[in-house]
């Protein structure tokens, strides 16, 4: 089969192109990302060496043209691509407004003049739901808070169009984190895990009480890449196998580093609380619930910094 990630150059894309290359059946990857984020790391290392699979095209979603050109021929597409900053998403909302909904307006529209594409998987947000004080689940409406969050409503709306007309899913991931050659360090457990390493300091803003639902990178691709291998119905989902405190990670990056150093800012703040359930046939059915402690996970996380 082949199959092109929007994407395919950042966090998740990176490690979703590896895992797939490995694939009998897939023959061809298609990697179509705009390096807006300057992020060049999947092109670096042998990893494809003697692996005639991957192929990249540098485009933008909002460009109708090329998308109708790059998808001739596809079976399977992977949406990743998106802004995704949400900490400074409310200081250029057009920018969000314009990639994440708009742009997959275009990739829709161009998905429905393709008639070789025969499945789509979507990649959104847990974002979607806003702020609960109760836990949510697929069965909440969602509300989101934030300019990212709306963005990617939107686009789930386009997105279900085709779930009459072809194989389609969409995954709403919850905050994503691991190790990674493309990661981001703009995510919460990411950027303790440096500013703990290299600074031994943390930042925490508001009380830390606050909860969230996370992904690990390895699990999100695991579940990306056994909706491909395995039947799943149509449909939207929760993707996420640990909900918990910001002080929860706290917690466990000071058993590793008994020095560690935290400060608060604005402690007097009750930030919003997100509580996702996690979809547990989703969990069974492709093996992502957790083998690790949490602790374990961020040991072998520090590993991998170069020093």
């Amino acid at each position: 089969m082949h199959v092109l990630i929007t994407g395919g150059a950042g966090y998740i894309g990176t490690e979703l192109v590896k895992s797939l290359a490995s694939k009998a059946d897939v023959h061809t990857i298609t990697i179509y990302d705009n390096l807006s984020r300057a992020n060049y790391n999947v092109f670096i290392g042998n990893a494809f060496h003697g692996n005639n699979k991957v192929q990249f095209i540098k485009g933008e979603l909002l460009d109708s043209r090329a998308l109708r050109k790059v998808l001739k021929n596809v079976d399977v597409v992977y949406h990743l691509a998106a802004k995704v900053t949400t900490p400074f998403d409310n200081t250029d909302p057009h920018f969000y407004e314009q990639v994440n909904h708009w742009g997959t307006a275009e990739l829709v529209y161009a998905v429905e003049d393709t008639p070789s594409v025969k499945q789509f998987f979507f990649v959104s947000s847990t974002s979607v739901y806003g702020a609960n004080t109760d836990w949510v689940n697929e069965a909440t409406a969602p509300h989101p808070h934030t300019v990212y969050g709306t963005s990617k409503l939107r686009a789930e709306d386009h997105v279900n169009r085709l779930k009459n007309k072809i194989n389609t899913v969409i995954l709403r991931c919850g905050n994503v984190y691991g190790y990674s050659k493309s990661m981001r360090f703009d995510a919460v457990i990411n950027k303790f895990m440096f500013d703990a390493h290299y600074t031994n300091r943390l930042t925490i803003h508001g009380n830390g009480n606050q909860h969230r639902s996370f992904i690990h990178v390895s699990e999100a691709v695991k579940a990306l890449t056994e909706a491909l291998i395995q039947d799943i119905e149509p449909g939207t989902y929760n993707l996420v196998n640990r909900t918990m405190q910001v002080l929860d990670v706290v917690e466990s990056l000071k058993e590793l580093q008994p020095e560690l150093e935290f400060i608060f800012i604005n402690q007097h703040l009750q930030l919003r609380e997100l509580r996702v359930e996690r979809n547990e046939v989703l969990n069974e059915k492709f093996g992502i619930t957790p083998s690790k402690s949490l602790i374990e996970e961020l040991d072998q996380f520090r590993q991998e910094f170069a020093f």
